[in-house]
């Protein structure tokens, strides 16, 4: 039987090994035939053909206990916490009995480290390299049409940012187990070597889990 993995949040990283879901609003146009083929001359953002629509906050159209390996990636932190609540859910609600969940997510502890450090260095700039690093604050507000649209869809602000120890805790909350920190293409499954990239884990929470 084959086995299925997962990964949401993929961006235009789409792994032909892999099912790879996206909620961007630009995927959702890309997919309608005259506004998509509009949309790819606009926009440098052009998804993979293998990328589907699927968001895991209402629920992945993959059937509840099917998934072997799941997976995300600078997704998680995108998410209002009660958001972040129902993904950890559904994430936990397809994945097989001791299936495997990997999530990476920009790590808080790092940053506030960096900021205190450059803090008691007495660089008068550090918190603004901290709200820019964590993506937590606004540079500028959109006033232009497209300044507009790119906000719109780009989803690129932070809404929660996590460590390792709060993101653990709340792994467990949702039920997972054998909890552990985890580094880039240490899984025992090869399968994650598709889908993970070195430089997503640099300054990163990353966790794996098993269900």
């Amino acid at each position: 039987m084959d086995k299925m993995y997962v990964q949401y949040g993929c961006g235009l990283s789409a792994p032909s090994e892999w099912t790879n879901f996206d909620v961007s609003p630009t995927l959702r146009i890309q997919q309608f035939p005259i506004a998509g083929s509009l949309l790819k001359k606009r926009l440098n953002t052009v998804f993979p053909d293998n990328v589907l629509y699927g968001d895991i906050i209402r629920g992945l159209p993959v059937a509840d206990n099917t998934c072997d390996g799941l997976y995300c990636s600078h997704t998680l932190e995108h998410l209002s916490l009660d958001d972040f609540r129902r993904a950890l859910t559904n994430s936990y609600r397809i994945l097989k009995p001791g299936g495997v969940f990997r999530c990476v997510v920009p790590d808080l502890e790092s940053a506030a480290r960096a900021y205190i450090a450059e803090l008691d260095k007495g660089n008068p700039a550090s918190s603004i390299a901290f709200i820019d690093t964590t993506l937590l604050g606004v540079k500028a507000r959109p006033t232009t049409v497209r300044s507009r649209i790119s906000a719109l869809f780009g989803n690129s602000h932070h809404l929660w940012m996590w460590d390792t120890k709060s993101l653990a805790e709340e792994l467990r909350k949702a039920g997972f187990v054998q909890i552990r920190a985890c580094r880039f293409n240490d899984s025992e499954d090869p399968m994650f070597r598709h889908v993970e990239a070195a430089d997503r884990f640099e300054g990163a929470a990353a966790l794996e889990c098993r269900k």
